[in-house]
């Protein structure tokens, strides 16, 4: 897919409310994009080329940002919040700001701080800033990970306020078009649960893992020459891999739909699919009862030695 009506042609083929797409399309009208900003445009072409399959999630998301909320994405990993946020930015046309949080960000990372220019002190403002600004939206990665500090900062943002104050600056409204859109994986090292006061400030979203028919399509959209036979074989083996993850029979490391993809990847430049699983899927755990419990299923599914000749037409 390619150029600004795609990801409309997407929603329509998705079934996406029809009344939702035309409400992101008076939203586009109302807040053009400043020109400086044209370089944090997002497009698939850009970000991989990778598009979230739900119908229903699209339907909330699309809903809740053209009343003017904040969304968090919630959810366990291979669930596509990155994407679907990704996505969003593009369908709504907005300039796009990535902030991966972490135990060391503090408040003037988000929203600037004060740097010499060569002459004088002045101040250097910061993604939160910027995005507020000109409306763009804000991908906050990982959000449970962030310290009170940082999050303190968001609060006043987030709410009916929609200000950012700089102490010793000003204050900035923020702009009619900006979002915050924030992800959470749950259970990772580091992480932990958001306060009351913040989660009351976004619509959650809680993210299903995908389904068999989505990834199928997924699968198609990044590799149209994957015989629908192997389609079908991989997609079994996600599930497989996840039915073992959710009865505890092995850790989620190897529930990695970003390694899945990887390894087709690498089984169409020429490895063979035995030494593409393990390197992208099988090797990302470490117990070795766990390696060859992965392995056998891996093998149920998908021989060993088949390549890219039998597996991409």
């Amino acid at each position: 897919m390619s150029g600004q009506s795609d990801i409309f042609d997407f929603l329509k083929t998705e079934g996406i409310e029809p009344e939702l797409t035309e409400g992101v399309k008076r939203f586009r009208a109302e807040y053009p994009v400043p020109e400086e900003f044209g370089d944090r445009l997002r497009s698939r072409e850009r970000s991989g080329g990778f598009v979230y399959y739900g119908r229903e999630i699209w339907n909330k998301a699309i809903a809740a940002l053209l009343c003017g909320k904040n969304l968090l994405l919630a959810g366990p990993k291979a669930t596509g919040k990155n994407v679907l946020s990704e996505n969003l930015c593009e369908l709504f046309g907005r300039p796009g700001w990535n902030i991966s949080f972490h135990v060391s960000m503090d408040a003037s990372y988000l929203i600037g701080a004060d740097t010499f220019n060569g002459e004088k002190v002045v101040f250097r403002p910061g993604p939160v800033t910027e995005c507020a600004r000109c409306g763009g939206f804000a991908i906050l990665d990982e959000i449970n990970m962030a310290k009170n500090e940082a999050l303190a900062v968001l609060h006043a943002s987030l709410d009916f306020r929609r200000v950012i104050e700089i102490p010793g600056y000003e204050r900035i409204p923020i702009h009619g078009a900006a979002r915050f859109l924030a992800t959470m994986n749950y259970g990772y090292a580091g992480t932990r649960e958001l306060n009351e006061a913040l989660t009351s400030r976004f619509a959650v979203l809680s993210m299903p893992v995908i389904s068999g028919e989505n990834l199928e399509k997924l699968l198609f959209s990044r590799f149209p020459d994957l015989s629908p036979k192997y389609r079908g074989q991989f997609t079994a083996l996600f599930m497989d891999l996840e039915k073992k993850a959710e009865s505890a029979e092995i850790s989620e490391r190897a529930v990695d739909l970003r390694g899945l993809i990887d390894a087709l990847g690498l089984i169409r430049a020429g490895l063979s699919a035995g030494d593409a699983l393990d390197m992208c899927v099988r090797d990302k755990t470490f117990d070795p009862f766990e390696r060859k419990l992965i392995g056998d299923l891996m093998e149920s599914r998908i021989p060993r030695a088949l390549d890219r000749s039998r597996i991409f037409s």
